[in-house]
């Protein structure tokens, strides 16, 4: 599997079995590549604040992938009020690198602000709304 994940309130430790290890915080995203085989894990890295986080697991496009991590702090600056790539195939834009054909982006978007997107023909799209309410194409 692809993990990814993104932090949106207090920091999220990770622990493996290639002895990596890392802390998560807010405006941070991570890229797992499960691949061949690790196990790992995820807690609270506070003992008294409460962690937020969003967590996607993709199936990739190849398989028998070395494991590997690629994390990248994306500051709130770069998302404000816009789409930041953060996790693409090819690392475009400086995004994390995913071993499938996807394209994550993330947007913090200030009150009755609008953004848009435009997806490609014969292709998808998803929406995560993290907090806070959104209108989508005219649906609340």
């Amino acid at each position: 599997m692809e993990v990814i994940t993104y932090v949106l309130a207090g920091a999220l430790e990770h622990k493996d079995s290639l002895g990596t290890g890392s802390e998560i915080r807010p405006g941070d995203a991570q890229r797992m590549s499960a691949g061949t085989g690790i196990s790992h894990s995820e807690f609270n890295a506070s003992r008294v604040d409460p962690v937020h986080f969003l967590q996607i697991w993709i199936i990739p496009g190849q398989k028998s992938l070395e494991p590997s991590y690629e994390q990248r702090r994306f500051p709130e600056i770069e998302k404000r009020d816009r789409f930041r790539l953060i996790f693409d195939p090819d690392g475009d834009n400086g995004a994390i690198t995913i071993n499938q054909d996807v394209r994550v982006y993330a947007c913090c978007l200030n009150e009755a602000h609008t953004v848009e997107y435009v997806i490609a023909p014969n292709r998808s799209g998803w929406l995560q709304l993290a907090r806070g309410a959104v209108t989508l194409n005219g649906t609340q």
